[in-house]
């Protein structure tokens, strides 16, 4: 409430200076976990009412999620993802470009020491970023570096009406533990702690943007040519330490976020591994080595086994597309009568810009398909490109991208070089994983 009140008061006070009229939103969300959380959405509903009857440009929205854990599953981790996966959709519905979040000084300190008790490397140490760009939206958080008391003095100099959430003195949640019994006794005996802890957070964010800089790097010296894979003698040669750096930069580049003790373990096996070796990442991915080369592929059954003649026919891919996509944002589609997805990975070049994603259409491998892979080369049947470059079975009869009768896509090779976006285009590269 205190930001939102310091926010419609900033627009209105730039707009009595002449810039452009800034209108706030204010996005509610209404877990459906309390029974006081119709309450809670009525005050907020109100408050807004009250404030732009003294002139603010403030707009309410509200999502209901109704959210029913199932057994086992973390009550804070599905409010977490539930919450912002709504702020998401309400900022995009309202056309705003930024998000501003409340969390302070205190709260980074609680975070940075959670993931520490958690066993975080850096990436998770650096607890809550001042600013991210996410979802298409830019989220920021303008008081992170504020004490809770400078908040609370504001609220009480200001009067704000506000709400205390009765589930923060619940000692189940790991944070309210913290927060309540040992946070108190952390600042008595280190009063400066919350500052200390905040500013360990933030020497932690840039040991993890370093990091990811440095794997980046290793990346480019590793990745296949075709961009699926990653070469194991070159892995190889990097120390387990710039090893276990990179492989954990490039799952998570996938959507994987796998424990430390399984990167220590593949780090250390990867060198003496044989071909066929395998190493199931969770219920539905695993690395494959094969030929000298680590890929992620499904696991079960590979999908060469799938005849083609139980497939269908073509999918369009028009309708299974959102209206448009970010530059840098990834897409996974999954292909009705296929047991796979297609992945929209963002390329700096050698992929598709958006419109000609939404020409193509998915059709299996019928036999005498023809594709070209460098500018400099010629068309060769697409039997003899997969062995020149190595692609295993399983991965031979993913489905085929195409405009009209013009082989597109082979999502195991890549885009036809005579296909390709120009370099600087906003563009995706089609990989498929089944």
């Amino acid at each position: 409430m205190a930001l939102l009140h310091a926010t419609w008061r900033a627009a209105r006070d730039l707009a009595g200076q002449g810039e452009p009229a800034l209108p706030v939103h204010a996005l509610h969300v209404h877990h459906g976990l309390s029974r006081f959380a119709d309450d809670w959405r009525d005050h907020c509903a109100r408050q807004c009412e009250r404030w732009r009857a003294e002139g603010a440009d403030l707009h309410f929205h509200v999502r209901h999620l109704g959210l029913r854990p199932q057994a086992g599953e973390s009550l804070e981790a599905l409010a977490r993802e539930g919450r912002y996966r709504a702020l998401a959709d309400m900022a995009r519905e309202a056309g705003c470009r930024v998000v501003l979040l409340a969390h302070h000084r205190d709260d980074q300190a609680e975070t940075f020491l959670l993931q520490a008790l958690r066993g975080a490397g850096a990436a998770g140490l650096a607890a809550m970023p001042r600013a991210i760009e996410r979802d298409g939206l830019r989220w920021l958080r303008p008081w992170l570096a504020r004490p809770r008391a400078e908040i609370e003095a504001y609220v009480a100099a200001h009067r704000i009406a506000h709400v205390d959430d009765d589930s923060n003195a619940d000692p189940r949640h790991a944070r309210n533990r913290l927060r309540l019994q040992v946070m108190p006794a952390l600042r008595e005996a280190f009063p400066q702690a919350p500052l200390v802890l905040a500013d360990a957070a933030a020497r932690a964010q840039d040991a993890a943007e370093c990091l990811d800089a440095l794997a980046e790097l290793d990346l480019d010296a590793v990745r296949d040519p075709d961009g699926l894979a990653l070469q194991a003698a070159a892995l190889a040669a990097l120390s387990p330490a710039r090893r276990r750096n990179l492989l954990r930069c490039w799952l998570a580049g996938q959507g994987l976020a796998v424990r430390a003790s399984w990167l220590e373990r593949l780090a250390v096996e990867l060198p003496q591994a044989d071909s066929g070796a395998v190493w199931p990442l969770d219920a539905a991915r695993m690395l494959r080595l094969h030929r000298g080369r680590l890929a992620l592929d499904a696991r079960g059954e590979p999908s060469a086994n799938v005849r083609s003649d139980t497939l269908p026919d073509e999918i369009a891919l028009a309708p299974l597309l959102p209206p448009g996509l970010s530059a840098g944002q990834a897409l996974t589609l999954a292909l009705p009568g296929w047991s796979g997805c297609l992945h929209l990975e963002p390329v700096a070049q050698g992929g598709l810009v958006w419109a000609d994603l939404a020409a193509l259409v998915a059709r299996p491998r019928r036999g005498g398909e023809q594709f070209q892979s460098h500018a400099a080369g010629v068309p060769r049947a697409l039997k003899k490109q997969f062995q020149a470059a190595g692609v295993p079975a399983w991965l031979r009869d993913a489905p085929l991208l195409w405009r009209g009768e013009r082989l597109v896509c082979v999502p195991a090779l890549g885009v036809d070089a005579r296909e390709q976006a120009p370099p600087g285009a906003p563009q995706w590269r089609p990989r498929w994983a089944g």
